[in-house]
């Protein structure tokens, strides 16, 4: 069984559906605990399902290093096999990088490497892009820049809003997470040899 601990920072849309898939006892992965950056609304559906939480707020730290180094011993106590960045919206330090990579993946909303950074969606739109969608990757010391692990496209509309686009960008992304997720428990992805 995969162990996972899945890191938010928002509404947790996708540790939601992650905690339903994980459910099912033939998925092959199991969600040990839920992070985040602050007291999201998220951390919510993981006291539903009785996961453990914990929250390493970056204002309570001198430098990015040191919450980064308590992040990631808050995620070494659950000794998970795999590190789910599931709308957490914080760049990493290098060091936490290392200590976790490869088994530290990040959904992206977009088809990298068009897009990176933290406006992908609206980006897509001022460049007039027909067709968008979502990554999922080995995160790296760079901004969206490690090895795609699996892409999903989704048209762009020509009379889509930011918040229409990124919303059916959000159904296709859970199911792609979902989905990745299942194929790394089964070993059917070996991230290892992606982040090479």
């Amino acid at each position: 069984m995969l162990s996972v601990v899945v890191l938010i920072s928002g509404s947790g849309s996708n540790l939601r559906a992650l905690l339903e898939a994980t459910e099912n006892p033939l998925f092959g992965a199991k969600i040990v605990a839920v992070g985040s950056d602050n007291a999201a609304d998220g951390l919510a559906h993981a006291e539903q399902f009785g996961v453990p939480t914990f929250v390493v707020s970056p204002g309570s730290f001198d430098t990015r290093e040191n919450w980064a180094n308590v992040l990631l011993a808050n995620i070494n106590h659950f000794k998970p096999d795999l590190v789910v960045l599931a709308g957490f919206m914080r760049i990493l330090p290098g060091n936490f990088v290392s200590a976790l990579s490869p088994n530290l993946i990040n959904t992206h909303p977009s088809l990298l490497p068009a897009f990176p950074g933290a406006h992908a969606v609206r980006d897509a739109l001022a460049a007039g892009a027909q067709v968008s969608g979502v990554t999922i990757h080995v995160v790296d010391e760079g901004v969206d820049t490690g090895p795609h692990i699996a892409q999903a496209s989704v048209p762009v509309l020509a009379d889509d809003s930011e918040y229409d686009l990124h919303e059916r960008i959000k159904v296709v992304e859970r199911e792609l997470l979902i989905a990745t997720v299942k194929d790394i428990a089964n070993k059917k992805i070996h991230l290892p040899s992606l982040a090479k």
